[in-house]
């Protein structure tokens, strides 16, 4: 059995919205929208991985939260994970800084609203239920 390869991907929660990336490269998903994240190195830990991943992809210091049920194929050897994740008191305000050309907060109504990767679609559905949460 080849090894698989985790791909983490974090739902990015603040105030009831979800942070949705667009990517800008490679050219056959600029455009569509993920959430951002990345591959976990050999020896990290996937809450690791994605902290660092958010803080190379959108200058942000972010934590772990939970992560949400599932396992979602990519393009072998890979597999996506997600967590939920929220913003550390005083971090910065996310940018796309790396394969991203634009960001949006997204409201439980505006979910649909873009394009997502069809992989994501599935990790969006799960993440769902989280949004709303402590926005009252």
């Amino acid at each position: 059995m080849t090894e698989r390869i985790v791909v983490v991907g974090a739902a990015l929660l603040d105030a009831g919205r979800l942070l949705a990336a667009r990517r800008s490269a490679p050219p056959e998903l600029a455009g569509r929208w993920e959430l951002p994240g990345g591959k976990v190195e050999q020896g990290e830990e996937p809450e690791a991985a994605l902290v660092r991943e958010l803080r190379e992809e959108l200058g942000v210091e972010a934590e772990t939260v939970e992560r949400v049920p599932g396992e979602w194929p990519l393009r072998p050897p890979y597999v996506l994970q997600v967590w939920t994740a929220r913003l550390r008191p005083g971090s910065a305000a996310p940018e796309p800084l790396q394969d991203h050309d634009a960001l949006r907060w997204l409201t439980p109504a505006e979910i649909w609203d873009v394009d997502w990767l069809d992989q994501d679609v599935p990790a969006v559905r799960e993440t769902l239920p989280n949004l709303g949460a402590g926005a009252h």
